[in-house]
């Protein structure tokens, strides 16, 4: 490399007052200005451009990356990877994609300021903080003079690359916004226990022996929890699909019902409600064998299991679903259809 092309070069002098002994407040002088590879070689000057503009294309695609992962990625697939283990891959997706691509927007703009907007030391001398005409005047001046000698409208390609990943990174903000829409469809009107009918019916499964029930199995005044027949725990939509399909069965004498609509539903005084709370969505867990009560443990909403759980206390909105149940030929407990309205909390498209 040629002497011309060294920074060494092409020092300027500096600012070199000597500070005043004894006072804090003297100039302490200014070093002389050093100037960079890429102030002196345009091909150095190139070379940064394209690393830039690298970084911005980067996160362009990174963009792209976070709404192709958020749409085409299952929200209940799981993954390993190491060291982290077993992860969600879809928010590891969205992570890694979206901290690309907000870091090479940073990396880049930084890299740009380093080594292509101008460095010279400018000091200022104090001044009161309300600017008159002439450092407004001198402001205005100094922005036109930075927006020059960054190169922005001079270096093309830099700000092309600067505005077109500048756009795209909102858009990753904009697709979020698609689970606000009408995707769910009707996914939230129906349960695992849609696919029941007459001719089919779904058996129940103990949640705690996972094994089928009789109606000799279930005593009067106790409360049991219930799966649909083929929901395993180890499948990955498990948690999903237990958040709706959960059941809890109670055991009241028939003459104790007071709703005749839930005692049809239910087979000799078992009553089949949903587990989740009308309120926002807890598991209900406790139950009053006395007043037949049942008791969200998060907000206290109160159910009548007797009267349709029908809510007597606490901000829950409506009632808990029940679910219709009868017997098989071999005296197990199954249920002919779904719910006859959706279960959990409320939603707007909720009937």
């Amino acid at each position: 490399m040629s002497e011309e092309k060294l920074p060494e070069s092409h020092g300027s002098a500096g600012h070199n007052e000597v500070a005043v002994h004894g006072d804090p407040f003297a100039d302490p002088g200014l070093p002389a200005h050093e100037p960079r590879r890429t102030d002196i070689d345009e091909r150095a000057a190139k070379r940064a451009e394209h690393q830039v503009s690298l970084m911005f294309v980067v996160s362009m695609l990174a963009t792209v990356g976070f709404i192709a992962s958020y749409v085409a990625i299952d929200p209940d697939r799981i993954v390993f990877i190491w060291p982290l283990g077993k992860v969600s891959a879809l928010n590891f997706a969205l992570g890694m994609t979206l901290g690309v691509a907000l870091f090479c927007i940073g990396a880049g703009a930084v890299h740009w300021a380093r080594t292509l907007m101008s460095d010279h030391e400018l000091p200022a001398e104090r001044h009161p903080i309300e600017a008159d005409d002439e450092v407004r005047a001198d402001v205005i001046e100094q922005f036109r003079t930075g927006a020059a000698e960054s190169g922005f409208g001079r270096r093309k390609m830099l700000r092309n690359t600067l505005i077109g990943s500048m756009a795209l990174v909102p858009l990753s903000g904009v697709v979020l916004l698609r689970d606000l829409g009408p995707l769910p469809e009707d996914k939230l009107q129906h349960t695992g226990w849609d696919l029941a009918t007459p001719a089919k019916p779904i058996a129940l499964i103990n949640m705690n022996t996972d094994e089928r029930m009789k109606a000799e199995d279930i005593a009067v005044g106790s409360l049991t929890f219930a799966k649909p027949f083929g929901l395993r725990e180890d499948a990955e939509d498990f948690q999903q699909a237990i958040a709706k399909d959960a059941l809890m069965l109670v055991r009241i004498a028939p003459e104790n019902i007071k709703d005749s609509d839930s005692r049809e539903l239910g087979f000799e005084g078992i009553l089949a409600y949903s587990k989740i709370c009308t309120h926002v969505g807890c598991p209900i867990s406790l139950y009053e064998q006395q007043t037949h009560h049942a008791l969200c443990p998060c907000h206290q909403s109160t159910f009548d299991l007797s009267d349709g759980a029908r809510v007597i206390f606490g901000p829950a909105g409506h009632p808990l679903p029940q679910l219709k149940i009868t017997t098989d030929e071999e005296g197990f407990l199954v249920a002919t259809g779904d719910f006859a309205e959706p279960v959990g909390p409320s939603f707007w498209e909720r009937a």
